[in-house]
């Protein structure tokens, strides 16, 4: 764990991880600090690379993707190589995995209906086996990192 993580980093985290776009001045009532203080230290943390980022959070169905899935591929020998660069071109493609396992690849994919699923899935079969599995709905998603419990 990050030793520069202490209890106001943590504070501050869990704050922008539920509003990135919370105010200085309102995550510095919840954890005690001036707004220039949390200012400081968010930048602090951007710097280190503890903040990566921020961003919007899209519903796929308000914008046209009635189907939510989860696809894996198992490559076929010498495949998986072409298909890492040819994944980034995929605009179905919403996060995308190498993982362990009998597959290589994961990947969290967004589609019209299940003719645009079909078409996916025949570029998909030049580079392996897959198999897809639909989302029904989201149990858990985008869950706050916590704070590790101490050792001990």
């Amino acid at each position: 764990m990050n030793p520069k993580i202490d209890d106001l980093n943590w504070g501050i985290l869990q704050s922008l991880q539920k509003n990135a776009r919370d105010s200085f001045a309102n995550i510095g009532r919840k954890v005690g600090l001036t707004p220039p203080a949390v200012a400081e230290r968010i930048k602090k943390m951007e710097d280190m690379g503890i903040i990566n980022g921020y961003k919007a959070i899209i519903s796929h169905t308000e914008t046209g993707y009635q189907l939510k899935a989860m696809i894996t591929l198992r490559a076929f020998m010498g495949k998986l190589k072409p298909f890492l660069e040819a994944v980034k071109t995929y605009e179905e493609v919403v996060n995308c995995y190498r993982i362990t396992g009998n597959e290589n690849i994961i990947m969290e994919v967004v589609f019209k209906d299940q003719f645009h699923l079909e078409k996916f899935i025949d570029k998909l079969i030049q580079y392996g086996e897959t198999r897809t599995h639909i989302i029904l709905s989201e149990v858990v998603s985008d869950a706050p990192v916590g704070r590790r419990p101490k050792p001990g």
